[in-house]
This record gives structure tokens, C-alpha cells and sequence, in this order.
């Protein structure tokens, strides 16, 4: 019949689906600590990405007494990705950076609650962007010892 639609037939998705829970959907729709730090008060920067699926990840900190004192991020990626990098930006603003340094994907997916599995490598960039700028505090701060 011409212009009817035919409701017995269901088609299963074409691709997974995918189910965030609501701390997950916050942290994607609201952000924690997003944006650039300026120059002047960024004392560690990280940058990483995910070739596999083109996330990427900016993250600055502003370290004072040897604690985060600031944190900003700016992620390219899926809600995954985004939820990952607020929480992680949460968890580790404020700690020392012994502390900070700690901080596994683990306790990022088991802050949110969890994510789905296919979407767990998400969780990686946040937490190898933050020991990328850890690493790179320890490095200015080494340069600035050297210099005369």
C-alpha cells in the first residue's frame, strides 16, 4: 500500500547502542574546568590523542605549593571522551601533585559510575594528558634551576 508504513517490520541498529549514565551525561553536558589557562599562569601543558578513533585531548595546570592549584582542559572526542576529561580534571584539581600523579583511569570510570566498555580507552586521555603535563611542570622547573 502505497504511502503506508509498515510497522511489523523493526530493524535491529546498524551500530551499537550506547547507554551514559546521568553522571556521565552531566559531565558531557556541563563541563568541569574547560578552556585554556593563559601562558602566564600555566605551569604544566599536555597534549595527547587517540589516532584509533581521533580524540584528542589539551590539558594546562597551574601549580602552586607543589598542588594543582588550577586546571583546564579543552577535549576533541564523544561524550566518552569529554565525560572522562571533566572528571578527571575534577578529581585531580586541588591534590598534590604526588597525589595527582596517582590517579588512574580506573578511578576517572569509577568517579562517573562507569561508562561503556567500547568507550573505556576514552578515559586514557585524560589521565595521560595530565601525567604529560606533570611531566612537563617537572621539566620547567628543572630548566629554571639550570639556568644561571
Amino acid at each position: 500500500m502505497a504511502g503506508q508504513i509498515d510497522e511489523s517490520r523493526t530493524e535491529a541498529p546498524s551500530a551499537p547502542v550506547l547507554f551514559y549514565n546521568e553522571k556521565v551525561v552531566d559531565h558531557f553536558a556541563n563541563p568541569r574546568n574547560v578552556g585554556e589557562l593563559p601562558a602566564s599562569e600555566t605551569d604544566g601543558f599536555g597534549l595527547v590523542g587517540d589516532p584509533s578513533c581521533g580524540d584528542q585531548m589539551k590539558l594546562w595546570i597551574s601549580v602552586r605549593d607543589q598542588r594543582i592549584a588550577r586546571i583546564g582542559f579543552l577535549s576533541y572526542g564523544c561524550p566518552g571522551a569529554i565525560a572522562t576529561s571533566s572528571m578527571l580534571t575534577a578529581l585531580a584539581d586541588g591534590r598534590s601533585l604526588a597525589d595527582a600523579a596517582l590517579i588512574t583511569d580506573d578511578d576517572v570510570i569509577e568517579a562517573l559510575g562507569g561508562i561503556p566498555e567500547m568507550k573505556r580507552h576514552c578515559s586514557l586521555l585524560g589521565v595521560r594528558a595530565l601525567r604529560e603535563a606533570l611531566g612537563d611542570y617537572v621539566q620547567r622547573q628543572r630548566t629554571a634551576l639550570e639556568r644561571p
